[in-house]
């Protein structure tokens, strides 16, 4: 193995325990897509059978990718670049330290359009306390929506301000800052959907959303709806970006790995399901449409809360959740650039934050202002905005998921990779290890490929 690779300029900092670590790459996996997007299409894909193709999905593409990349940190104890440096065998003729470079980009990419997403969810937080958000008239909402992104004072501000509040946590450290914000965030992310789902359930509109949700329409699962899940179980645990990697690089030496990432894996659906019985009884009794996307966040639901008793708390209660998912999700991402500039170029960590988030606020206000100032500078069609996300999400990420899974399964190898999940046989899973590395050299990454090619237009269909 290669030993090469910059060491840290200072000792490197980790999860304090197996609780930690959890609750941080739970963090990680659970975001913006678990308020809205995943109860949208299970919905709309088939209910029960979509979710049973989701999770197959996810046992042959997101699971087994995240497994690989929280082993890799873990083992290598570094950043994604210096983790696929060390791992490299010298034989390897291919340079596959680049599967990290490609990472950081993507997350850089990632973290310029979803800062925006973001912005507007902490607005809207702040709008719905001061009770400023409340109108029953879809119009109404539309309007207050509308008024938001067409200000590019607004857009830019509430970016800049989101991307500082995560900077200050990032601040505090591995353990003081993510660890700590993650263990207290989660378990309230949790509370906040149960306490929101169980006045939700009570209302009229609870048995409609119960079977929009989870009653089987076998005939709506198309091959359109599988390419649906698959890229799904993809997108959904951060993987490919160098996330996991570098959360790996954290956790304990004797934490179970895969017993960790199924938890993980579990609890983001819980969440998402969650978030369904929460939102869709209100939707339903009100006879608004489940629309998938931004619609449902910032129109429908402010609209839907309106008209029902104890609304504006209903509706406070609503954002703080959604700006909790978003927080964690941001956090673990903008972590991948740190903890590179820390350990490559040596950067102290608070240089290293300082110096991403002022390239976060440029890449940002260039999405945020495609929006409004700069709506007519489309090159190729496409905002800025639009192909911040198109080539992070349908370009780079994917890419990374096959190299990865390729790396594992034929460079690394089954030896090694079997060796560092268990801990130096600290856990006893030979067995798994053996059919994960059977899927990542050849299921895996053959269904992330179909994913790409679908997301990239070229199978009729983007997932």
């Amino acid at each position: 193995m290669r030993t090469t690779g910059s060491r840290p300029a200072a000792p490197r900092g980790g999860f304090s325990s197996s609780f930690g670590a959890l609750a941080a790459t739970l963090g990680s996996a659970v975001g913006l897509g678990n308020i809205w997007k995943f109860p949208s299409l299970t919905g709309a894909n088939g209910g029960a059978g979509f979710l049973l193709v989701y999770l197959l999905a996810t046992l042959l593409i997101g699971l087994p990718v995240m497994i690989a990349e929280i082993t890799m940190g873990r083992q290598a104890r570094a950043n994604p670049i210096s983790a696929l440096r060390q791992l490299t065998p010298e034989d390897a003729r291919l340079p596959w330290w680049l599967i990290g470079v490609a990472g950081v980009a993507a997350a850089l990419l990632i973290l310029s359009f979803y800062s925006e997403v973001v912005a507007w969810v902490f607005a809207y937080m702040f709008k719905a306390l001061t009770g400023n958000l409340l109108h029953a008239d879809p119009g109404r909402t539309q309007a207050t929506f509308d008024a938001l992104i067409a200000s590019p004072l607004q857009t830019v501000l509430w970016q800049w301000a989101v991307l500082v509040f995560i900077s200050a946590i990032l601040l505090m450290g591995v353990r003081g800052g993510i660890e700590a914000m993650t263990r207290k965030l989660m378990p309230l992310l949790f509370v906040l959907l149960l306490l929101l789902g169980a006045y939700s359930l009570t209302l009229p509109g609870t048995a409609q959303a119960l079977a929009f949700l989870f009653k089987p329409e076998w005939s709506r699962i198309t091959p359109a709806v599988v390419l649906t899940a698959m890229g799904l179980a993809f997108f959904k645990l951060s993987i490919g970006i160098g996330t996991m990697m570098t959360y790996g690089s954290y956790f304990t030496p004797g934490q179970n790995i895969p017993a960790t990432a199924t938890r993980v894996m579990l609890a983001d659906l819980g969440v998402s399901l969650l978030a369904g019985m929460a939102i869709f009884p209100a939707v339903f009794s009100l006879g608004f449409a489940p629309s998938a996307g931004p619609a449902l966040v910032f129109i429908t639901i402010p609209a839907v809360f309106a008209q029902m008793p104890g609304g504006a708390v209903l509706l406070a209660v609503f954002f703080v959740l959604t700006a909790i998912a978003a927080t964690g999700a941001m956090l673990s991402i903008m972590e991948v650039p740190v903890v590179i500039l820390c350990e490559h170029l040596h950067w102290r960590r608070p240089t290293a934050i300082l110096a991403t988030l002022a390239v976060l606020m440029v890449l940002g206000a260039g999405c945020a202002l495609s929006l409004n100032l700069l709506a007519h500078f489309r090159p190729g069609g496409r905002s800025l905005f639009d192909w911040a996300d198109h080539l992070s999400s349908n370009l780079l990420m994917p890419t990374c998921g096959i190299a990865l899974a390729l790396f594992v399964g034929w460079v690394w190898g089954d030896r090694a990779f079997a060796q560092a999940l268990s801990s130096q046989g600290r856990t006893a899973n030979a067995a798994l290890a053996r059919i994960l590395g059977w899927l990542l050299r050849w299921v895996t990454p053959l269904l992330i490929l179909v994913v790409m090619l679908a997301g990239l237009g070229m199978l009729g269909g983007a997932p």
